[in-house]
């Protein structure tokens, strides 16, 4: 039987995404939520913005809540699938602690609106929103795997990959402040992560070397 869950006749025009609606309204949200704010931003807003009417927002997405939620899923949900990767892997851990954090850096960089930002948002401590915390707190494990894995002291290990964290997730302040993320940031960041870890510079410089091979991979 086909899906009841496929769209309403959109307001005007074709896809802006060239993805269909939920795709739309997502990319709509993302750009009303980071430039208006998302108290401002309304769900009439947002379907006119992707170009469709309001009622087919609502069969994608019973509230406005549920876009935010689905936003932010989007910005967590792809690093845990190339931890997955990163975490079965053989490599050597320094290696593939430097490979998430690129690939982290590069996921909250990448689009044309600053969604990492989001995060901050009061109204995230909802209960709503305890999926993507829920994710969130996933790939905080992961870090801390995969520090531990890398020699860091037990006593270390907890404040060590909270540090690494806060390292990757300051590419949203910088593009707050207007900074341009290349993927050269991406392996600045990556390098510090193993640096605040006191990992020896010969361990760091075989990490970036193996770690720039399996990001690609991942």
């Amino acid at each position: 039987m086909a899906s009841t869950r496929t769209g309403r006749p959109r307001a005007s025009g074709s896809s802006p995404t060239g993805r269909g609606t939920r795709a739309d309204v997502l990319a709509a949200a993302a750009d009303l939520f980071c430039t208006r704010g998302y108290t401002s931003a309304s769900t009439h807003a947002i379907a006119e913005a992707a170009g469709i009417r309001q009622a087919s927002l609502y069969h994608h997405f019973a509230r406005k809540q549920d876009v935010l939620l689905a936003l932010l899923l989007g910005t967590v949900q792809p690093s845990l699938d190339v931890a997955a990767e990163l975490l079965a892997a053989d490599e050597d851990a320094a290696a593939r602690l430097w490979a998430l954090c690129v690939a982290d850096v590069r996921l909250l960089a990448a689009g044309p609106h600053n969604v990492g930002a989001l995060y901050l948002l009061p109204e995230v401590s909802d209960d709503h929103f305890e999926p993507f915390r829920e994710r969130r707190n996933e790939l905080e494990t992961t870090y801390r795997t995969l520090v531990a894995a890398c020699g860091v002291a037990p006593e270390r290990v907890e404040v060590g990959s909270a540090l690494v964290l806060a390292l990757v997730e300051s590419v949203i302040l910088q593009r707050k402040r207007g900074v341009a993320p290349t993927d050269l940031l991406a392996a600045e960041i990556a390098d510090a992560a193993l640096r605040v870890l006191d990992l020896t510079p010969e361990v760091r410089a075989r990490a970036a070397i193996e770690g720039a091979r399996l990001v690609p991979r991942a």
